[in-house]
């Protein structure tokens, strides 16, 4: 089934919609569920401590800076200094990073210190005595000491001593103890666990106040709520001055989206009963396999979260350093990643009360609003539901805020997998300067997928970017394209417990394993052109092939890397994506993906599950505009409405600052274009990536376009705006220039100088490897001494600002754990010859040693041919297959007064009469552009056509039903212009009455 794209609004007004794809209504009866939000009631100051997440970090630059900052993490739990339990995600290795934007609060496991699972082998480490769970008595022993004390010691020296946030960490001495962890027995965990709670509190107080400081501390830290023992602990912690600042508990199971808010509240009773002020709540573990990277499935969870006004941590069930599989590849945003970004984006905001069709019930429809007064911005956040449609009943839109007449814009995030590429979300449905009644609205938006997350702004009317600059693009489910020699699984969301990762839809293609194995895809497309045909899908382990063949000839390969979740009930599910180009003519095509390209040899470990087919129009750049109403502004940067022209753009001045997190499919040059106005001469700079590469200025006020081309890396890029004398930004748009491209270098590893233990390694056509020319370096590392050098070659014969793309692969685990796959993040190290050391960088796992993945290292070059050598004087570093070596920036900035172009906008209303035995449709429309329009009206019952419409012209078209009467429905009206010498075409939908 294609992405439907219709809107519905309860209000007048012109409604705008971008160019995308429409399919006729399901056969069965529609369903609709109705989520309410008034913005008049507040529910309190937002949190965002549902961002958290356990062992979300690995090692510095794994995730990316640019990951972390725009997921605006505000708390994680990580290993204990020097831990061994797992061999990344060492606090003391990360804390620069997650601190360095949005980080509040550093949780460390001090357990997590030990190697093994449960901890010490599940056994309370010794002291003078030993208790024995069949009778209840002790047996004294020998040496007097606690074990575990001189851990704790140990762990809470090394934060106090060599952290630079010694105030921001927050110690849990004990993890899960209800578990397997020492304590579960009842009369053990009376006995022995309150003595142990106040000796290791008492240790870790005593070991910070030797520094002069003192220590946050959480706990309990159960594996579940267990109201009994906590009333146990809150009396003894009470008695003895032990309380923490945060309780922590973990809510983990499917059915806590429904009992979660109990336990809350049973908790919250249990401190009032005892006079205990409120202590700060952390869930630190929520969640399972099939709620991360799912953005449906996340809302519910943050919206719990978020109306408790606690922080949270999605729990860490399978790699560290991805935030619990909400991010995808080295820097790449997956849906999940998008929804973690638009709940960042709420700071600052007032909650609002919102009310869902059913509180306190799984997989459900729910939903987070919220109100930034100071921005005039609303936001709803929502997802999780079943049916067709869902109506968003907003209430409270107070007019001396946003006036009689406001812009709605909704955008979604369908599931893309694990590892799948996610792009920039679209806008799905668009209101332009509708009609306010009573302070309410109703928006009407079609319901992908219940795994699907939404986020909807209201802003006052602006003059903003129409949604119409969105490239074409459209999608399918596997399973509804036309299968051949393969089978349709269905994949329930409850599936082992939850233990399962999801499928767009709840259905994927699997059993395409043969030289028969095709699906046929049949998509008419808008014009002649160059389009991204995406595949998410799931390889079990090995990076593999298919064919992609066009109106069945000219093959193109569509390559995949490896995806697994090494856990075996997550098998051929652990979704990436894949992504080739495609030329494709004007019309009608079918693309049929095939396990074989000659219809009888199976390509290499073809056997790849498919979910969905994502057909992207890329012919002209991709363009994708960041409004100001999306950006993420600081310090002082607001979005204002007082500027005639700039309606809604932010005022950025000294030190304000806006965000932007621009999405990259392929790492090269893009041209980044800011456009701004200003009331005087000013300035504007942008830092990419935490490097400033790009500044321009005005001689005086006018609207302007500062175009800078800028390398970006693949996956998400962190860009910054500022302005010292001050601009009013409207937008921040990138597009691809891959035509730049060629002024990158790229060097083959096994072309340089090898040192030391260095080797090229071959991989044959038969492994169905993505490596460049069948070779790539291996044993990098491990020592100075084992590196391969690259000498400085056209291209790259200047001093400056460089990216170095690296393809490598790191396949690397240690150790052993019950449920966590030990992988290893392996470090890589550039040095410039006559400078030394210039970039380094760890590189995340890639599942495969066959598998080769990108990632950026930026570079300061200070010689004009000083040749470059990679290793790492530490551990080994991942084996590399190609660098790309391109400057940060081609050319000057380039900076031209813009004339706004006006908006393609229409008025249009239906009604119906009866004619003879005959039902007509009539819908009139008016075309409120400031230019004169091509006009297109279609309707279920024909469509009509209008060469030019003027300005404030109207028109009229009478459609007949050839029915008594018809349902209700809607009606599309296409209008077509030309503006500044480009061609526009807007999609406007209207609804009609049944008749």
């Amino acid at each position: 089934m294609r992405h439907p794209r219709w809107i519905a609004a309860g209000a007048a007004g012109a409604i705008a919609l971008g160019t995308l794809v429409a399919v006729a209504p399901p056969a069965t009866a529609a369903t609709t569920d109705t989520l309410s939000v008034d913005f008049a009631a507040p529910t309190g100051d937002f949190r965002g401590g549902a961002s958290g997440t356990l062992y979300g970090l690995g090692d510095e630059g794994a995730p990316t800076q640019a990951l972390i900052n725009g997921a605006h993490i505000t708390n994680t739990s990580q290993k204990a200094p020097f831990g061994t339990q797992h061999p990344s995600g060492d606090s003391l290795k990360i804390e620069d990073g997650f601190f360095a934007k949005h980080g509040t609060q550093l949780d460390i496991y001090v357990q997590d210190y030990y190697p093994d699972w449960a901890y010490n082998g599940g056994r309370r480490p010794g002291d003078d005595r030993t208790y024995n769970q069949a009778d209840g008595s002790y047996t004294n022993q020998p040496n007097g000491i606690w074990d575990y004390l001189e851990v704790v010691e140990f762990v809470t020296e090394a934060v106090a001593t060599k952290s630079d946030y010694p105030d921001k960490y927050v110690f849990i001495p004990f993890n899960e103890p209800d578990g397997g962890n020492w304590y579960a027995d009842w009369n053990f965990f009376n006995q022995q666990f309150l003595p142990d709670w106040k000796a290791a509190v008492d240790k870790i107080r005593e070991v910070y106040a030797r520094h002069g400081l003192t220590p946050v501390i959480g706990g309990p830290g159960d594996a579940a709520w267990r109201p009994d023992r906590t009333a146990v602990w809150l009396d003894y912690a009470k008695q003895t001055g032990t309380l923490p600042q945060y309780m922590i508990w973990h809510e983990l199971g499917i059915d806590n989206l429904a009992t979660y808010r109990s336990h809350y509240a049973e908790y919250r009773k249990l401190e009032s009963d005892r006079g205990i002020s409120p202590l700060e709540i952390n869930i630190t573990e929520y969640g399972l396999l099939r709620d991360m990277g799912v953005p449906g499935q996340l809302i519910q969870w943050f919206s719990m979260f978020e109306d408790t006004k606690v922080d949270a941590q999605t729990a860490y069930w399978n790699y560290a350093g991805n935030f619990s599989d909400n991010s995808a590849r080295p820097n790449g945003a997956n849906a999940g990643w998008w929804m973690f970004k638009w709940y960042g984006d709420l700071a600052g905001s007032k909650t609002v009360k919102v009310t869902p069709p059913s509180l306190n019930v799984a997989d459900t429809l729910q939903g987070i609003g919220a109100i930034d007064a100071a921005d005039k911005r609303a936001t709803v956040l929502y997802g999780g539901s079943s049916a067709d449609t869902v109506d968003l009943s907003l209430t409270g839109l107070d007019a001396g805020t946003f006036g009689a007449r406001v812009d709605v814009e909704v955008r979604e995030a369908p599931l893309s997998g694990a590892e799948g590429l996610a792009p920039t979300p679209r806008v799905v449905s668009s209101l332009s300067d509708v009609a306010v009644t009573d302070g309410g609205l109703r928006v009407s938006v079609p319901n992908y997928d219940r795994y699907a997350g939404y986020q909807l702004v209201v802003t006052p009317h602006r003059d903003g970017v129409p949604a119409s600059v969105q490239p074409w693009s459209t999608s399918i489910e596997a399973e509804n394209t036309a299968i051949t020699g393969a089978q349709v699984f269905d994949q329930s969301p409850t599936g082992n417990g939850g233990w399962i990762f999801l499928a767009s839809h709840g259905r994927d293609v699997g059993a395409f394993n043969n030289a028969s194995s095709k699906a046929d895809w049949t998509v008419e497309v808008p014009r002649d052109g160059t389009y991204r045909f995406q595949v998410i899908g799931a390889t079990p382990g090995v990076p593999g092939r298919h064919a992609l063949f066009v109106d069945g000839a000219n093959p193109t390969t569509v390559q995949y890397t490896a995806d697994l979740a090494l856990n075996n009930t997550s098998r051929w599910k652990y979704r990436g994506s894949a992504e080739v180009e495609v030329a494709l003519t004007a019309g009608s095509h079918v693309l049929s993906l095939r396990a074989s390209a000659d219809g009888s040899t199976v390509l290499p470990n073809a056997d790849i599950t498919l979910d969905k087919f994502v057909l992207t129009d890329i012919t002209d750049g991709e363009k994708v505009v960041y409004p100001a109403s999306t950006i993420r502004l600081a310090d002082g940067a607001q979005l204002a409405y007082d500027r005639q022209g700039a309606r809604g753009s932010a005022v950025i001045q000294g030190d304000g600052r806006a965000d932007v997190y621009a999405t990259a499919f392929q790492s090269g040059y893009y041209d980044v274009a800011v456009d701004y106005s200003t009331t005087a001469a000013s300035d504007v700079s942008v830092t990419l990536n935490g490097r400033q590469v790009a500044s321009a200025s005005t001689a005086g006020a006018g609207a302007f376009s500062s175009v800078a081309r800028l390398h970006l890396s693949e996956g998400i890029n962190e860009i910054e705006v500022r302005s010292a004398a001050g601009i009013a930004l409207a937008s921040v748009s990138t597009t691809r220039a891959a035509a730049a491209d060629s002024a990158a270098v790229k060097i083959e590893a096994e072309s340089g100088a090898l040192a030391g233990a260095a080797n090229v390694g071959a991989l044959g056509a038969s492994t169905g490897s993505n490596v460049s020319n069948g070779r790539f370096v291996g044993y990098l590392g491990n020592g100075a001494g084992n590196t391969v050098t690259i000498p400085r070659a056209a291209g790259f014969q200047a001093a400056g600002d460089y990216d170095i793309v690296v393809k490598y692969t790191n396949a690397e685990v240690s150790g052993r754990h019950d449920y966590n796959p030990q992988v290893v993040d392996r470090p890589l190290q550039v040095s410039e010859a006559g400078t030394g050391r210039v970039g380094d960088g760890y590189f995340r796992y890639t599942y495969s040693w066959n598998s080769f993945w990108e990632r950026t290292i930026p570079v300061t070059l200070k010689t004009a041919d000083g040749a470059l050598t990679f290793g790492s004087d530490g551990h080994y570093a991942p084996n590399v297959d190609y660098v790309v070596i391109a400057p940060a920036r081609l050319g000057d900035v380039v900076t031209t007064s813009k004339t706004v172009a006006p908006a393609l906008t229409v008025d249009a209303k239906t009604s119906s009469r009866k004619m003879g035995d005959k039902a007509y449709l009539i819908v009139e429309a008016t075309n409120t552009s400031a230019v004169a329009t091509q006009m297109v009206i279609a309707t279920p019952f024909g469509n009509k056509t209008f060469a030019s419409v003027g300005v404030g012209k109207k028109v009229n078209a009478a459609f007949n039903s050839r029915q008594a009467g018809f349902p209700a429905g809607q009606a599309k009206i296409t209008q077509t212009a030309t503006i500044d010498g480009k061609p526009v075409s807007v999609e406007t939908t209207v609804a009609y009455a049944a008749h």
